[in-house]
Order: C-alpha cells, then sequence, then structure tokens
C-alpha cells in the first residue's frame, strides 16, 4: 500500500499531537533557524543551522550593520525560509535584537530580511529582549532565584528572576563584538567600559549571593573550555555550574593568555574564540559586584523564552523534567501506563524503607521511572550502556547534573546490575553519595519489579511493601503465586544487599 504524504512527514518517532513552529534569531554575531517539534513545555529542536554574520561586528565604530555580514545574512534566510517549511513548521517567528534595532541601516535590513523570509520580524526592544532572555531560564531551569544575564554580539540583557521575571530588565552595550570594536581589541579598555556600565547596576547589586545564570554563545563557550580544563564526564552544557572562584581563575586565564595557549581551547570553535576575553572581562566584573553563589550555564534563551511566553498558563506550571520523561516514555517504552505505575511503586517503597526524598529527589526518581525502559529494543548487553549515554546525554532541562547522573545510572544498574562503585561509569563522579545510594536503591527495585511485571501495566499496584520487625516484606496477590524461581531469588538479595536489611516476598 503507498504512503501519503501525511505518514511520511509524521514518522513515529515523533510526537503526534505536536505541530512543528520555526523561530529565527537574528542576532548581532549569528542568524539561527530553529525548528522545534512542537509548543512544548520542554522544547526539542527538530532542526538547528545557523550562520555566523557578524551583523554588529562594526556597529560601535560605524554605526551601521556590516555589509558583508548583510549580504551572507539574506542569503542565509532565504535559505531558512526553505528549510522551515520542509520540516513541516506551521509557525515561523523572526526575532531581532540588538544590532537590527540600533543600527542607520537597520530598518532597511529588516524590509529586504522580511522579504527574504516571506513573513514579518518583530524588533525586540531591550526590556523585550531581557524578558524573553529571563523566560528562557524559567522555561529551563525548575524555580530559579538570581539573575538572569544574555550577552550577545551587540548587547547584554540582564533580569531579575525569583521563579519568574522580577520587574523589568536592563540592557547594557556590552556584547563581545561590540566590546572588541569600541575598545580597539584592547582588554585593558574594554574592561573601563564593563566597569563604567555595571557601576550602577541594580539588577546585581540587588541579588547579592544569588545564582548567576549565563546565557549566550560566548558564555556557553566558556563553560565548555572549563570542562574540558578539568576532564568533565558529562558533556552537556546546560545547568553545568561552577563557583566563582572556578569562575575567577578562568577568567583571568583568558583575559592574561593568548586564546591559543590556553588549555583544553580546541573545546571552543575557532569562531568562538576570539570573543572569550571579552566574556571572560564582563564576567570577572559580574562577580565583583553580585559575588554569586554559583554560575550556572543555560543552553536556553530568547528562543526558548518567547516560545514559553506563548503557551498555556496550565503548561507553563507542568514540571520540564517530567514533560520530557513522558514524552520519551510514549516514544520508547513498552508500556508508557507501567513506566506511571512504576513511579508509584517506588514511591512507596521508599517511603517504606525510610527513604527520604527532597522535592527535587522526588522528581528525579520519578523521571527515572517514566525512562527505564526506552532502551528496551536494544540487545541486552547494551542496554545499560545506550540507556546511561542516552538518559544522560539527553536535551532535558529542569534537572542539574547530579539529577542526570540519578536518571541515567539507575537505569544502568537495572541492567548491568548493581556494580560497586569502584566499576561504575565515570558519570558517578558528578553525584554526591546521598544520589548514587538513590539511583542504586532504584536500579535495584527495577530488577525486582521488572520481574514481576514483564513490563507490562496492571500488576505492580497489587504488589505492597511493608516492614515487619527488622524485615522488609514484598506481599504479591495470589495470582502471582507460582512466580518463584532463582532469578527473582537473586534480584532480591540485591535489593537487600543494598537496604542492608533482609527483605523477603510472599503472597497475600
Amino acid at each position: 500500500m503507498a504512503r501519503t504524504l501525511k505518514s511520511i512527514l509524521k514518522a513515529q518517532g515523533r510526537l503526534r499531537k505536536l505541530s512543528p513552529v520555526a523561530i529565527v534569531d537574528i542576532g548581532s554575531n549569528s542568524v539561527r533557524l530553529v525548528v522545534y517539534e512542537g509548543l512544548s513545555r520542554s522544547p526539542t529542536p527538530l532542526f538547528n543551522e545557523k550562520i555566523l554574520c557578524g551583523l554588529g561586528a562594526h556597529i560601535a565604530t560605524t554605526g551601521k550593520l556590516d555589509e558583508d555580514g548583510v549580504v551572507r545574512a539574506l542569503a542565509g534566510l532565504k535559505r531558512f525560509r526553505i528549510l522551515a517549511k520542509q520540516a513541516g513548521a506551521d509557525e515561523i517567528y523572526t526575532l531581532a535584537t540588538a544590532a537590527a534595532r540600533e543600527a542607520e541601516n537597520g530598518p532597511a535590513f529588516v524590509k529586504d530580511a522580511e522579504a527574504a523570509l516571506g513573513s514579518a520580524i518583530h524588533v525586540l526592544t531591550g526590556p523585550e529582549e531581557a524578558l524573553y532572555a529571563a523566560y528562557g531560564i524559567v522555561c529551563g531551569f525548575m524555580k530559579p532565584v538570581g539573575v538572569s544575564a544574555d550577552m550577545g554580539g551587540g548587547s547584554v540583557e540582564f533580569t531579575a528572576v525569583d521563579k519568574q521575571p522580577v520587574g523589568e530588565g536592563l540592557t547594557l552595550p556590552l556584547g563581545g563584538l561590540r566590546l572588541k570594536d569600541e575598545s580597539g581589541g584592547s582588554i585593558d579598555a574594554a574592561r573601563k567600559l564593563v566597569k563604567k556600565a555595571l557601576k550602577d547596576n541594580p539588577v546585581l547589586k540587588n541579588a547579592k549571593g544569588k545564582t548567576f545564570y549565563a546565557v549566550g554563545g560566548t558564555w556557553r563557550a566558556m563553560g565548555r573550555l572549563h570542562m574540558a580544563r578539568c576532564n568533565y564526564p558529562l558533556h552537556v552544557m546546560h545547568n553545568y555550574e561552577i563557583d566563582q572562584e572556578e569562575a575567577k581563575k578562568l577568567c583571568k586565564r583568558l583575559t592574561t593568555t593568548k586564546s591559543a595557549s590556553v588549555r583544553g581551547i580546541n573545546a571552543v570553535s575557532s569562531n568562538r574564540r576570539n570573543l572569550l576575553p571579552y566574556g571572560a572581562v564582563l564576567l570577572q566584573e559580574i562577580i565583583n559586584i553580585m559575588k554569586p553563589d554559583k554560575i550556572v550555564f543555560s543552553a536556553l534563551g530568547v528562543r526558548e523564552g518567547y516560545l514559553y511566553s506563548l503557551l498555556p498558563e496550565k503548561v507553563k506550571q507542568a514540571d520540564p523534567l517530567i514533560t520530557a520523561a513522558e514524552e520519551m516514555a510514549v516514544l520508547r517504552a513498552r508500556s508508557p501506563v507501567h513506566s506511571r505505575e512504576l513511579a508509584q511503586w517506588s514511591k512507596h517503597a521508599f517511603k517504606t524503607f525510610g527513604m527520604k526524598e527532597t522535592s527535587d529527589e522526588s522528581r528525579y526518581r520519578k523521571a527515572a521511572c517514566l525512562l527505564a525502559d526506552i532502551t528496551w529494543r536494544s540487545h541486552p548487553d547494551y542496554r545499560g550502556d545506550q540507556a546511561l549515554n542516552l538518559i544522560s546525554n539527553a536535551s532535558f532541562v529542569g534537572v542539574n547534573h547530579p539529577g542526570r547522573a540519578y536518571l541515567a545510572l539507575s537505569s544502568y544498574y537495572r541492567h548491568e546490575g548493581l556494580v560497586n562503585d569502584d566499576a561504575r561509569p565515570s558519570i558517578g563522579i558528578v553525584a554526591d553519595k546521598r544520589i548514587m545510594e538513590r539511583a542504586k536503591l532504584l536500579g535495584a527495585l527495577f530488577r525486582v519489579g521488572y520481574l514481576f511485571s514483564a513490563a507490562m501495566p496492571g500488576i505492580l499496584p497489587h504488589i505492597r511493601f511493608e516492614r515487619v520487625d527488622e524485615v522488609f516484606k514484598i506481599s504479591v496477590p495470589e495470582q502471582l503465586a507460582d512466580m518463584e524461581g532463582e532469578r527473582l531469588d537473586r534480584r532480591i538479595s540485591g535489593l537487600s544487599a543494598v537496604l542492608r536489611q533482609p527483605v523477603e516476598w510472599s503472597v497475600a
């Protein structure tokens, strides 16, 4: 039977409830197209392409967009128009930032760009750019508190965040390209510009000791460099964090050493390296004023924040990690219903075991349960490693790096067995002892639960845990009386070893 065009476009590996949506972001340094799978609390890129045009490379000294950059941008926008259509995007939202709004020839460029795209362009005001960048932080983190700062090529937007943006954001002409141009390539001159501009920054002064959320390609490149320098085992930029002392050391290195001789510089793309010192100068002065408890790098910014602003209020309130895990369960698990039952079953088990959880630990356990069966199609010998790699590197938001370790290792332990700590994967070093204990316990529960349920729903809700004196009892219904077997006994023994207390099972 011939396949219809609709069936070809709507692949089984995509969520049927979503329609693609595209955003074109015209920035001072780059012009980018991102097509997302759809409007979602946890946005997933379907297609992503950028062109480094340097539109704002000389705006500080000439007041105009770079001529070569304009030619490249317009050619790229024509390509993006076709790509967005081919990706099936129902909507194309185009946002232009500092360079387009400030340049003398900005209006003429915007007119030509609209003709190239065939759609209207929203030239963001400074406060709008700050707001959407802050919404990107709200979208990507659970209940963020601190300051969002989006460093682009032409400007930096600062916004206070307390679970939501607070007050009006502040825009300053401190983008990497602009600093380089206005300072004539002098780090000392750039530092003076930064100090003068930040001298009375109320957003930073009122957020002393809180978290600094770094948005933008230059700062992400700095984070990537830091990862390389310390051999960090998890190459996921979103929610990567360093303390202010580590940040100071990195900034000092970047502002006093030629980039080519900085250890780990190969981890940064060549077209980003020349702006690293300007990002470092700015971050140094921010740290001096704000003294943040930590610097957290965000992969989400204005684009994702704009999409977040379009969501219904109820969807905005959803947990982005749980949303993403539920979607992956729908796409990959044998039974998403069973995955949800596993979350409830493990919650009851943890409570019986006296394993107290923070709100984040409870979220991570639930997400881990939703993800526990996503590699079932793989060969049994490789399910553990595939689960580890797939989960730890997934484009999840709303989870920090220790949380990623929890999600990934619980599935790894399920498939590979309850290996000793000295044999665990390197990702284990990003998590503390408490997280590791919970990941191993959850993995042990998975190993028992799946042998009772065969990954199908309707069984786990009838299997209960209780504590009798110093023994944990697993009570199963009569129809499972013939479940007894050596493999199940070994799995229960493994659970007992993790708990360091006897575990027995019996028919209710």
